[in-house]
């Protein structure tokens, strides 16, 4: 077994702090990591804090991860020792459902082995994240980093960068169509900057208005201020695409009447408050709510593929381990541009 460090949540009301804890030996097909970043998600404060009541502790979080090989197992083919990697949200999958066949592994029937807070398929082992010195995993569930790429930046493109990109693909955002992103935090500011990628014009939808400079910075066209009702009524039926991240309760009835004929409405977060449907707004104009979640594993390489095209990473904020829960606070404030990051070596200090 290897002896590896973490910080982990011990129950839904104690502070993170350090965990000792054994990974598996690689097997034939699998890769030893040395965990350089590990990107901080919402989600994470989210199972730490059991608010979606299926909390296994002790857990490590952490399914933004990227560092580099150190060992490899006999039948490896994809990685060598010294390669940049890179591990998302998942971890393994049954492989064989319809899901799993169409490389969509996140949409996998079961069972699908997440990254932290889930079990191994042999359905006892609990997975431990990448708040941690060292991961294992099999070689198929790991992405290919660029090299040279800035490691730190490129750990939040394992969630939030494919959480936006996948639905933009998908319904086949074309160059110059309008885009609506609404909310300019951990996912909103990767969907400004990938959807300006795509080639669309991009509206950023805020209720802050100190963020219309950032916006600006990472390539939205337009800024609006989700307060004035007056000049959002003059965007209606303007936009081909909504991208929604934002996870508080809020009008969506309303930001359905900003798309066009044929609109999309792609919702990202998730509100405390299931939300009411407007089926008259969408009946009107055959617009659409749908959701989307992550992306598979060839579609994540494509993904980070298309972001080293394009020099594309995430704004962040390098934090040590051992200041999560102060970052958790301030993620709760809106206090982070735009992601907090752990450098996994601060881990040696404990």
């Amino acid at each position: 077994m290897i002896e590896t460090r973490g910080y982990a949540a011990f129950d839904a009301k104690k502070p993170l702090g350090p965990f000792a804890f054994s990974r598996r030996e690689p097997g034939e097909h699998d890769v030893l990591i040395d965990i350089l970043y590990c990107g901080v998600c919402h989600s994470d404060i989210h199972q730490v804090r059991n608010e979606w009541n299926n909390a296994k502790y002790p857990m490590v979080p952490g399914h933004e991860i990227v560092g580099r090989v150190s060992r490899v197992g006999a039948k490896v083919t994809r990685f060598a020792v010294g390669d940049p990697v890179g591990v998302g949200c998942f971890v393994d999958s049954c492989r064989t459902c319809p899901s799993c066949q169409k490389g969509e592994e996140q949409y996998c029937d079961g069972p699908l082995v997440f990254t932290y807070n889930s079990l191994e398929k042999d359905g006892k082992t609990p997975t431990q994240g990448g708040y941690s010195s060292s991961i294992v995993v099999d070689e198929n569930y790991v992405l290919r980093i660029q090299k040279g790429a800035p490691l730190d930046r490129v750990a939040p493109l394992l969630c939030a960068g494919i959480t936006t990109y996948s639905p933009l693909r998908h319904w086949n955002l074309a160059k110059g169509q309008h885009v609506a992103v609404l909310g300019l935090g951990g996912l909103g500011h990767m969907a400004v900057k990938l959807a300006a990628a795509f080639g669309a014009e991009v509206t950023l939808l805020s209720s802050s208005p100190s963020k219309k400079a950032d916006a600006q910075r990472l390539g939205a066209h337009h800024f609006q201020v989700t307060s004035d009702e007056a000049a959002l009524g003059k965007l209606k039926n303007h936009f081909h695409m909504l991208i929604d991240t934002v996870s508080a309760p809020h009008d969506i009835a309303g930001y359905v009447e900003l798309l066009g004929t044929d609109g999309v409405m792609v919702l990202l977060g998730v509100p405390e408050t299931p939300a009411p449907l407007p089926a008259f707004g969408l009946i009107s104009r055959r617009r659409s709510i749908v959701g989307s979640l992550i992306g598979g594993i060839e579609e994540t390489q494509e993904m980070l593929d298309f972001c080293a095209a394009r020099s594309i990473t995430a704004d962040v904020e390098t934090i040590a381990v051992q200041d999560i829960n102060r970052a958790y606070d301030r993620m709760l404030k809106s206090d982070v541009r735009y992601r907090f990051v752990i450098d996994a070596a601060s881990l040696k200090r404990d």
